[in-house]
């Protein structure tokens, strides 16, 4: 049975937003497993989200303290509908990621980072494909604000859309 995802990463509410984009909050609504690569920076928006979510997976950031990162591993693991993945706020400098993260994560298909807050699709030589939602709250040096809607079926990713925020 498909499984649909919303993917995000860098939401640092409420410092650089008050809340989620309205349309975050619809795709996490619809979603059956929800993805957040860390930043969160205030335990709040992890409360809501694991209210919120059907099933939430997801990890710690650098800018995430206390009972962040009490409650969230630096790295988290699932297999959904086949398909392995992990979860790792950051991966290092873009030069370099395809092979650091293939040799980290020999056994996985997906792995969603963030911390760049730059949007990143790519599959590395062994496989693994590496998922950077970017941040749907700071934009950073993009035209806008993202995340990701994919699913996930007989151990693929698939389409994977990358949804544009009003700033």
């Amino acid at each position: 049975m498909p499984v649909s995802l919303v993917v995000m990463a860098d939401t640092h509410v409420p410092k650089r937003a008050r809340d989620l984009p309205r349309a975050l909050w619809a795709a996490v609504d619809a979603a059956d497993l929800v993805v957040h690569a860390g930043d969160w920076v205030d335990v709040a928006l992890l409360d809501v989200l694991e209210q919120r979510s059907r099933r939430l997976l997801a990890v710690h950031g650098n800018n995430d303290h206390g009972p962040l990162r009490e409650r969230l591993p630096e790295v988290a693991r699932a297999e959904v509908e086949g398909l392995r993945m992990a979860v790792v706020h950051e991966t290092g400098d873009a030069r370099g990621r395809e092979e650091r993260c293939a040799a980290r994560f020999p056994d996985t298909d997906v792995l969603f980072f963030g911390h760049s807050h730059i949007p990143w699709n790519t599959t590395t030589g062994t496989g693994l494909r590496l998922l950077n939602p970017g941040s749907p709250t700071d934009r950073r040096r993009q035209p806008h604000g993202t995340f990701v809607t994919a699913v996930a079926a007989d151990g693929v990713l698939s389409e994977v859309t990358f949804h544009p925020v009003a700033r």
